[in-house]
């Protein structure tokens, strides 16, 4: 009964504050493009949980597109040699460095939070599914080592959105997927 009030509290928490993440004010698309490491992974979400210890460090490829949209495409290798792929194409609203898609049944409203366009990129995605939302924050790297105090603010800023200290990771090096 105590992790299930603690989950709920954690659920209710990071809802009241997702609501209140902003983009980075001085958001440039264009700065976006390019290869990026998905270093940190942060979710209080079940399927992560079960999968987290199993995630090791992948690349995205993020293409801005003509209209202002952004194209992300995903890759991460198994343990088996094969590659792991997800390509999305995240639609622009009115607010820059905010990004909407849609991806497994999940209508995902997607913010660039914090970006230093040649070192790191933080995102924060609130993810919903049949009426039920779910924070996943992201810390993508243009090398696969980035700073002490850049991790620590990827796990505070986690932390500060309602997710658990436990489902804050820090993914291992991996090698990575040939081109496609």
């Amino acid at each position: 009964m105590t992790l299930l009030l603690r989950l709920l509290g954690a659920v209710l928490c990071s809802l009241v504050v997702s609501s209140e993440v902003v983009p980075q004010a001085d958001f440039d698309l264009q700065a976006m493009a390019g290869k990026w490491y998905l270093i940190g992974f942060a979710t209080n979400a079940q399927w992560f949980v079960n999968r987290r210890d199993s995630m090791k460090v992948g690349t995205a490829m993020f293409t801005p597109t003509a209209d202002g949209d952004l194209d992300l495409s995903y890759a991460s290798l198994n343990s088996d040699g094969s590659c792991w792929r997800l390509n999305n194409l995240a639609k622009k609203t009115d607010v820059p460095g905010k990004f909407t898609y849609a991806s497994w049944g999940n209508e995902n409203d997607m913010r660039m939070v914090d970006v230093k366009y040649d070192e790191y990129a933080l995102t924060h995605t609130i993810k919903t599914k049949a009426g039920v939302a779910t924070v996943v924050n992201k810390l993508y790297g243009r090398s696969v080592d980035l700073s002490a105090d850049l991790l620590e603010k990827f796990r505070q800023f986690s932390l500060d959105t309602g997710i658990l200290p436990e489902n804050i990771a820090f993914l291992p090096k991996n090698a990575e997927c040939p081109a496609a």
